[in-house]
């Protein structure tokens, strides 16, 4: 390590030691004050006994380089990206790049630019894609696809390529198209994050049946015993209002319905979506908005029918 690294590793380590009372204090002596640190060979001493409490200061700090030394400045740079479960090699393999330069950016020799081009060729051939690795390939490519489309976070993603391994240990995956396991995958894992997207989005979204994409969906809790929380309508309630213009006000109308919903139990085993709708329904009603059942049916993906029948329900749960 050069005199630079040495001396900011120091300092880390001596802002590491100040940063914790329970070093200050000497376990030989057990004077408080008296532990010190020499930068130069990274030892803590104690200067009333002389005890050396470490002679190797561990650097916790993240790791990184200084691109620009010689230009005097100070590029700070982590090494690597981290890994992640959506990616087929969870983002650890290297390739050779394709520039042809060396360090200082000069053009390579022709000699040496041929040692390249057969260290490029035998690099490849030694990453050559085993069946597994296509799988997890296209499956994740496709999984990259829908969560923009969808606009799911990291969290999800990362959860969905976890259970889609899960799928493919258990080859659950054979057999079967990779497109509606991956897509199925992805629902559970917005199910299982409470994320408000339901099947009929995945569907549009992924160009499969609803039927198949539930099928999938089914496969996967059965053969992997998942668990999934039971879906809270009033998550759905923001993006209901925001498709059919309804107000602030009625908005925070339909969550007060659906609070006192719960508490009777006259919510459960409906679907949220429609039960949603229904309370934003039920508070245009009351907020005197220019609003039908057939907005809010349209803005949640289902029929006035349903809207109808958990109005009813609602309405009877709130003159309880």
């Amino acid at each position: 390590m050069s005199n630079s690294g040495s001396t900011i590793q120091a300092r880390r380590a001596r802002d590491q030691i100040r940063s914790s009372p329970a070093l200050y204090k000497c376990p030989r002596c057990g004077r408080t004050g008296t532990m010190v640190l020499d930068e130069s060979s990274g030892e803590q001493v104690c200067n009333n006994c002389g005890y050396v409490a470490s002679d190797r200061i561990q650097d916790l700090g993240p790791e990184w380089r200084s691109f620009g030394r010689e230009s005097g400045q100070e590029d700070r740079s982590r090494i690597g990206s981290p890994s992640s479960l959506a990616r087929h090699d969870m983002g650890l393999s290297t390739v050779i790049g394709l520039e042809n330069r060396d360090v200082s950016g000069r053009a390579l020799q022709a000699t040496m630019k041929n040692t390249l081009e057969r260290l490029r060729t035998w690099d490849k051939r030694s990453q050559a894609h085993p069946s597994l690795d296509r799988n997890l390939r296209q499956a994740f490519s496709e999984l990259d696809r829908l969560a923009e489309k969808i606009n799911a976070g990291n969290t999800v993603v990362e959860k969905a390529a976890y259970i889609y391994r899960k799928a493919v240990e258990k080859k659950l995956v054979r057999g079967r198209s990779i497109s509606e396991i991956i897509a199925a995958s992805l629902y559970a894992a917005l199910r299982d994050t409470e994320t408000p997207r339901n099947l009929r989005d995945l569907a549009e979204i992924s160009n499969i049946k609803r039927g198949k994409l539930a099928q999938a969906y089914r496969l996967l809790l059965k053969e992997m015993d998942l668990r999934m929380p039971v879906r809270d309508p009033a998550k759905y309630v923001s993006r209901i209002a925001s498709k059919a213009g309804a107000s602030e006000r009625t908005k925070r109308r339909a969550l007060e319905i659906l609070r006192l919903a719960q508490e009777t139990n006259s919510s459960a085993g409906k679907d949220p979506m429609g039960l949603a709708a229904a309370a934003l329904y039920a508070a245009a009603v009351m907020e005197d908005a220019n609003q039908t059942q057939k907005d809010f049916a349209q803005a949640a993906g289902v029929t006035e029918v349903t809207i109808r029948n958990r109005y009813k329900g609602l309405k009877e749960a709130l003159t309880m």
